[in-house]
């Protein structure tokens, strides 16, 4: 069950009965080119091709959207006009049978240009046009920044200099940075854009995939990239430093494409040198205090980059009783979250931290997910039991401080990857805190484990990081290698237990600590 969060965001399809909100949106965004379009073109456009019609509710408000068609660009070449490639706002020039996707348009409400909505659209367009084996993406772009700029020189020099990065125009540096490149300018292309002075750069984005069959956007990935980030451990100045190094990291791996990122296990100890506190178990509830801001910082981040987030691990301190909690804060705006069941006698005996009573099945937008704490993940009993709910990857965030501490989660995490035919992932922490009792040195190499068989790495390691130097791994997970695994695999972990003689369960839940674990 996901609790309540500021959005949820969902990509579908528009509808007809979309307009009157599609219609505010362009009405504030087109107000010096027309506003919008009439709910007869709309429903023309709809009717023509649903399937290209993408739009992001929040909600059930729809808060930006990408109009697309199929055209046989040859019948049209790259010196047509906005008018003529749509049909004057009939799209009778929609082609089913056509090899090229043109975007119409893409808008954002203006409140949510701070989330990376045209980028999602941007994709998901991506993901169609591969989908519908297309041969690619083409577009009539608007240079509204041109204005500023045209008495002094060309528009082929101003998109020269955007392109180089020396000007920022707020539309052509976007699709530059989404991976379109400028196939030619186009004169007249939109008359009434007097920003733009009428031009447009017309641009072109290459399906490298054309031939291949797809299902349409929104379907099941059959390849998970997934991020996970060895963390260093470091003096920060304030909780804003702190942040910026996050963010730091989920642009850096979101720029990948990946689908989730992972921070380790109490990744926000160095926030516990601000403060003035002399025992440790003071210190580590003091430092629970950021724990709700920073969670909600983590939301809005996989939100805006388009990312799931494994927020590690950080201390919940609710009535007067500490527990260690992780975070998955996934891109469509909701968040789940598990405690860590087997607290180690070091957080006992220094903090006073107390283990949860629930292990969670994790619904994501590429499968069934686990998440056990570090400790946890020396207990078989709960891999297996999530792996009986479909899990497919298990993540592992932990902090260790010696390389035998170390090596006790990373043989039991590839252990879990054996035994219950699923990838592991596993990360924590390097370096030092010297101010920070009972978390001043860290060990770590953090790492990708798969099953062991034919179909997978020779030592059943996909991914490997350097020991105790911070650095991030970036890894592709072929998930239909496990359903290939668990029916023709060399030997067969999960098919081949025998029930007939043993079985695992959970016995009861305690109704001591919080009612959510």
């Amino acid at each position: 069950m996901s609790e309540n969060t500021e959005h949820k965001l969902i990509l579908r399809q528009l509808t007809t009965s979309d307009y009157k909100e599609v219609k505010q949106i362009m009405e504030l965004v087109y107000t010096t080119i027309g506003g919008s379009w009439t709910q007869k073109e709309f429903s023309s456009l709809l009717k023509r091709f649903p399937d290209g019609q993408l739009c992001i509710e929040d909600k059930g408000r729809v808060v930006a959207a990408a109009l697309s068609i199929i055209v046989k660009y040859s019948e049209y070449g790259d010196k047509h006009t906005y008018e003529q490639i749509t049909g004057g706002g009939k799209f009778d020039t929609h082609d089913d049978e056509g090899d090229t996707l043109y975007g119409v348009d893409v808008f954002v409400h203006p409140e949510y240009r701070n989330l990376r909505l045209g980028r999602r659209l941007y994709d998901a367009r991506k993901e169609l046009c591969e989908n519908l084996n297309l041969r690619g993406i083409i577009l009539g772009g608007r240079i509204p920044g041109y204005k500023e700029h045209s008495d002094k020189m060309t528009p082929g020099k101003y998109i020269e200099q955007v392109r180089n990065k020396e000007i920022y125009d707020p539309i052509l540096t976007f699709q530059l940075s989404n991976g379109f490149h400028v196939r030619k300018i186009i004169r007249g292309y939109m008359p009434q854009d007097k920003e733009s002075k009428a031009y447009a750069s017309l641009l072109e984005w290459i399906n490298v995939y054309y031939e291949e069959k797809e299902t349409l956007v929104g379907g099941t990935k059959r390849v998970v990239r997934i991020g996970v980030i060895q963390w260093q451990m470091r003096q920060m100045t304030s909780l804003e430093d702190f942040e910026q190094q996050v963010e730091f990291f989920v642009d850096t791996v979101s720029s990948y494409k990946a689908d989730l990122v992972m921070f380790p296990e109490f990744f926000n100890a160095p926030l516990m040198a601000l403060s003035d506190e002399k025992s440790p178990s003071a210190a580590i509830r003091k430092l629970a205090e950021y724990t709700d801001g920073i969670r909600e910082r983590l939301i809005h981040l996989a939100l805006s980059y388009n990312i799931n987030i494994i927020a590690g691990s950080m201390p919940e301190y609710i009535d007067n009783k500490l527990h260690n909690v992780s975070y998955l804060c996934r891109r469509d705006g909701t968040y789940d979250k598990q405690y860590k069941l087997h607290v180690t006698p070091d957080e006992s005996q220094y903090w006073g931290m107390r283990g949860g009573n629930k292990l969670n099945i994790f619904e994501t937008d590429f499968g069934k997910v686990g998440l056990l704490i570090c400790y946890d993940v020396e207990f078989p009993e709960l891999a297996r039991m999530l792996s009986d709910q479909d899990m497919k990857i298990l993540f592992v965030p932990y902090q260790t401080d010696t390389k035998n501490a170390y090596l006790r989660v990373r043989h039991c995490a590839q252990a879990r990857a054996i035994e219950n035919e699923c990838y592991v992932a596993i990360t924590g922490s390097v370096g030092n805190l010297p101010r920070v009792e009972n978390m001043d040195i860290q060990y770590s190499q953090s790492a990708v484990f798969s099953p062991s068989d034919v179909a997978f790495p020779h030592d059943a390691i996909i991914a490997e990081a350097t020991p105790n130097t911070e650095m991030t791994l970036i890894a592709d997970l072929d998930l239909d290698l496990l359903k290939d695994l668990n029916t023709t695999g060399s030997v067969r972990n999960l098919r081949d237990r025998r029930k007939d003689l043993y079985n695992l369960s959970w016995l009861h839940q305690k109704e001591d600590d919080l009612t959510e674990i």
